[in-house]
């Protein structure tokens, strides 16, 4: 599996620099995952399907001033949102400090000059507003809702990498007032 014909299959569309540091990414979590165990995904298929996972909303949203994703874990998919859109800046929040650890050796060896690592719980973060909140695979979304209440705006764009179930974690009052993104990929 070529990350470059994923990408182009997926219509998502990089520079050359970009696909590079992807695959940079590709090399180093998987170094750094035989070490320090950083994530369970291992081979460069389920690895690409992550990335392409985590760019498919540059297909379908307006690229934001600024973005928080929390609890990004491996990189997925702030950091690697942070390649394509490397003109925006993104905070990235992981509590986890091995993690943080290969998120700033990442950004530091691409040269991520628009990323910022919070090493600590996202309602940590003090004096900042997002137009964009993203998160995968972190907990129910009134919950994500709640601890981004006060870094958010009116105009916030949430974007929760969920499964199907998402709809039923969501009230209709929730749904009314925040600005939820909703998209199906389908299957692969």
């Amino acid at each position: 599996m070529s990350l470059e014909k994923e990408l182009k299959r997926a219509n998502i569309e990089l520079k050359e620099y970009q696909i590079k540091n992807l695959e940079t990414f590709i090399q180093k979590l998987k170094e750094w995952s035989r070490v320090h165990n950083i994530t369970r995904i291992k081979e460069d298929k389920k690895i690409i399907e992550n990335i392409v996972d985590s760019l498919i909303p540059t297909t379908f949203i307006q690229k934001p001033k600024n973005m928080v994703d929390i609890g990004t874990g491996a990189g997925f998919p702030g950091l690697i949102l942070a390649i394509a859109w490397d003109d925006i800046d993104i905070t990235l929040s992981e509590p986890i400090n091995k993690r943080a650890s290969f998120l700033r050796y990442i950004a530091t060896m691409l040269n991520l000059k628009n990323v910022e690592i919070f090493r600590d719980r996202v309602e940590r973060i003090k004096d900042k507003k997002f137009e964009l909140i993203t998160s995968r695979a972190v907990t129910d979304t009134k919950l994500l809702l709640n601890l981004t209440k006060d870094i958010s705006m009116p105009t916030t764009k949430y974007l929760f990498y969920k499964g199907s179930g998402v709809l039923e974690e969501l009230d209709s009052s929730i749904k009314e007032k925040f600005n939820i993104i909703i998209k199906n990929r389908g299957k692969r």
